[in-house]
């Protein structure tokens, strides 16, 4: 039984991220913290955001807030989803069945992985609320097929089609721990799939995976074959170029979360936070931009917001609740980060979402030479 009296000190997510790194193993720890090469671009995207000031307002009323915004037909009460991560039973023996749970209880989506370690169909059936779907595209399109008609058959909203991973990044960590899932536990939506994959003797077993199994002729071609397999919307994740958002708007794709994979695949990358604005004058309106990577404090969402995201997707820091307290550490997480967006929107003068414009955020000004 986990020890429940280091609980009332988890109040940030980087407390959760050191219960959580006491916890893991350090293969697991070092492949969720983790980012490409040098690790650039994962520092870059918590780091862009503390070069935003927000310049609040005063004495408006904020005695209520409303928190509340709906994302492809579903009314969430909190702009914060939750990403799309494998592998979660590494964190805890429940994995993405108590993510799922404590997502349902605070009300908002969760995105399960391809990657996942419990199957979809589990995942769906663990709690009632809202699901969405990450998809990789896979050589075998009879595979792909399979995954997209599973996800639509167990009641999953959506399809979030990641395009930014036709290779795996060169992952250091999990290159020298030689990284591979423990006994026991499986990729259990690819079970057919994961036959015959050759076994790497030095290195990464999950790039070994994606180099045989995932399909880096991926095209534009291919979002509309996708569309032509399902009715669930399907969102691009990975997006940080104007061009390419509207060229997703022009697949077909009902929206783009702007993000570098969590800084996991090409290393000097922009920070998702600063790209953010320029995508999302490029679609105007015309379809959904979310946002994932560096998300740590409530006022990050709200920078977010006023930069053109409808919501944000947070992915480690419900790792770390999960490996932490498992079901409570998510909701827990979820809940801080909440309560943090809250607090911010009423000493920043909002007490709507649609109060939250790009007025409110400016570039800080680079300090003086002394």
């Amino acid at each position: 039984m986990q020890d429940p009296r280091p609980a009332p000190s988890l109040l940030t997510i980087d407390d959760f991220e050191r219960a959580a790194r006491a916890r893991l193993s350090r293969m697991a720890y070092d492949y969720y913290r983790s980012g490409a090469d040098e690790g650039r671009t994962l520092r870059e995207n918590r780091r862009a955001f503390r070069r935003l000031e927000i310049h609040y307002r005063v004495l408006v009323d904020v005695a209520e807030r409303d928190m509340s915004t709906t994302l492809l037909g579903t009314t969430v009460p909190f702009p914060i989803l939750v990403a799309p991560t494998a592998y979660q039973r590494l964190a805890h023996p429940d994995g993405e069945l108590a993510s799922s749970r404590a997502t349902s209880e605070l009300g908002t989506i969760f995105t399960l992985s391809t990657l996942s370690t419990t199957s979809l169909e589990a995942v769906a059936e663990a709690s009632p609320g809202p699901k969405w779907f990450q998809l990789y595209v896979h050589k075998d399109r009879g595979l792909t097929r399979s995954l997209v008609e599973r996800a639509e058959a167990a009641g999953y909203r959506a399809l979030m089609l990641t395009v930014d991973t036709p290779l795996l990044g060169r992952r250091i960590a999990d290159v020298r721990n030689g990284f591979a899932l423990p006994e026991g536990l499986v990729m259990a939506n690819l079970l057919d799939a994961t036959a015959g994959v050759p076994v790497a003797e030095r290195g990464s077993l999950l790039a070994a995976y994606v180099a045989s199994r995932h399909d880096a002729s991926l095209t534009w071609r291919d979002v509309e074959w996708l569309g032509s397999l399902t009715r669930l919307p399907i969102l691009l994740k990975g997006i940080i170029r104007p061009d390419d958002a509207v060229r997703a708007l022009s697949c077909g794709a009902a929206g783009v979360i702007v993000s570098n994979h969590g800084a996991r695949q090409l290393d000097g990358s922009p920070a998702t936070i600063e790209v953010l604005p320029a995508v999302a004058d490029a679609v105007a309106g015309r379809c959904l931009v979310l946002m994932d990577g560096g998300v740590r404090w409530g006022t990050d969402v709200l920078k977010a917001l006023a930069l053109g995201a409808r919501a944000v997707l947070v992915g480690r820091p419900v790792l770390w609740g999960l490996a932490a307290l498992g079901v409570e550490g998510v909701a827990r997480v979820l809940a801080a980060l909440r309560d943090e967006l809250s607090i911010a929107m009423a000493l920043a003068g909002c007490p709507t979402l649609a109060s939250i414009d790009r007025d409110l955020v400016r570039r800080a000004r680079p300090a003086r030479p002394t």
